[in-house]
């Protein structure tokens, strides 16, 4: 019992600044959705449509990305330094690599909403709100390199106060482009996604100085031949493309059932944006906690620490189910009030009102299915967790989705049914796999 006790405290050390840090990161896109909900329900279908597409995307080579997990938590518990500057320099090698992939994808973004069945007008909007962010979008991912090099050393506190900081600029250049002040014109959704550019460009610069001042430990120093091994490049691609599957077959799951709510109408559409934005930002919680997860697990598996590994992934899992508990209750008490910070449309508001509830019923499984994955990922094992998700997803959630939305008729409250149900199937899957084949089970 005292072992599990010191675990908490380590764990919940490292998961208050990244849960800051992940509720901060999504605060961005809810200011974005608060500040455009105030010109008009179609900049925010605009803005809606244009993020799903341009992270639906991207999430391809995040996930690719965070095959540095592994290779840089499992080298700083070992004690191997050159082995954890490489990593970080190999991780932002593979930006420069990867690059023609996500560019391609953003620049056919208004023509491929439109073959999604989205209307023309609305999928032209949400076309130049993604082209707005693209010079920034590089320096997003290195970004999340730098983010995830930091974090498998235990480096939180940059992390957490980029993400903080940089809701001031985000919301500063959305009020001076969205509405027009200061001499430029209002631009509504356009200069929502200029704002979000500059954004990552900020938030890029404060990591990238937090990491130069390790000195001689710094990613920025001692570059040389090496760190274009491309089979050591390779092998953080290669673990990464699992995470990069996973991930995107969750977000394509959620992008997919907004595309349906689109089909329902505007105001569904609307309803099902506010709740999204207010169920993501409960869930950055235990993603803030996965995060924690992969450190500690990674670290004590690069120890040999295995027994310490196991008790480090039951204890994330508990945190998880019990901050999404809190979350649940408050989902269901505040669902008129949160849903009339977003809008003052009585419509939307009531649609949202009703499905508010729906999310608060698949929290305490959201929890644990990220964390799960977190834990797997720290291990090295990232292809259980993309098979895991594909079933989850894509034959329970998504067809039960449709079934209840268009065939039941329970309209956009039968989307969310379904991907509770989903949600409920993973989750259940993880834990089986952890209790099997988790940590304890490499010693």
């Amino acid at each position: 019992m005292p072992s599990v006790r010191l675990e908490i405290r380590r764990l919940v050390r490292l998961a208050i600044p990244l849960v800051t840090a992940q509720v901060a990161a999504m605060t961005v896109w809810v200011i974005d959705v608060f500040m455009l909900g105030q010109v008009s329900v179609q900049a925010l279908d605009a803005a809606s449509l244009g993020r799903l597409w341009i992270f639906g995307t991207a999430i391809l080579t995040i996930g690719l990305l965070l095959g540095l997990d592994p290779v840089a938590t499992q080298a700083y518990g070992a004690g191997d330094r050159q082995g954890l500057v490489l990593a970080g320099q190999r991780g932002l090698v593979s930006i420069v690599l990867l690059t023609p992939v996500w560019l391609g994808l953003a620049l056919v973004t208004g023509p491929a909403l439109e073959l999604s069945g989205q209307q023309p007008a609305l999928a032209a909007e949400a076309h130049w709100y993604v082209l707005a962010q693209l010079p920034g979008l590089p320096f997003f991912f290195g970004y999340i390199v730098l983010r995830h090099w930091l974090q498998a050393q235990g480096r939180m506190k940059p992390i957490m106060w980029a993400t903080i900081s940089v809701n001031a600029v985000n919301a500063f250049f959305n009020w001076v482009l969205i509405f027009g002040h200061l001499g430029f014109p209002a631009m509504g959704s356009l200069g929502a996604g200029i704002a979000t550019g500059i954004a990552f460009v900020y938030v890029f610069a404060f990591v990238a100085v937090a990491a130069h001042g390790l000195g001689a430990g710094s990613p920025w120093r001692g570059w040389g031949r090496s760190v274009l091994h491309l089979p050591s490049v390779g092998r953080i691609l290669a673990l990464g493309a699992p995470v990069g599957l996973q991930m995107g077959l969750e977000y394509w799951a959620f992008s997919i059932t907004t595309l349906w709510a689109g089909w329902l109408g505007h105001d569904p559409l609307a309803a099902h944006t506010i709740v999204v934005s207010i169920s993501s930002l409960t869930f950055m919680v235990p993603m803030g906690v996965s995060f924690a997860a992969v450190t500690r697990v990674g670290n004590l598996v690069g120890a040999r620490d295995h027994g310490g590994a196991q008790r480090a992934a039951w204890v994330a899992l508990g945190l998880a189910a019990a901050t999404m508990a809190v979350s649940a209750v408050g989902l269901v008490a505040g669902r008129r009030w949160l849903a009339e910070l977003f809008t003052d449309d009585a419509q939307v508001i009531a649609l949202a009102a009703v499905i508010l509830p729906i999310a608060a019923a698949f929290q305490i499984v959201d929890g644990l299915q990220v964390v799960g994955s977190g834990v797997l990922r720290g291990m090295g094992r990232t292809i259980p967790a993309a098979l895991i998700n594909l079933l989850g997803f894509y034959a329970v959630a998504l067809p039960l989705a449709y079934l209840l939305a268009f065939r039941g008729g329970l309209g956009v409250a039968g989307l969310w049914w379904g991907l509770a149900a989903g949600l409920a199937t993973v989750a259940l899957l993880l834990v089986l796999w952890i209790s099997r084949r988790g940590p304890a089970s490499l010693g």
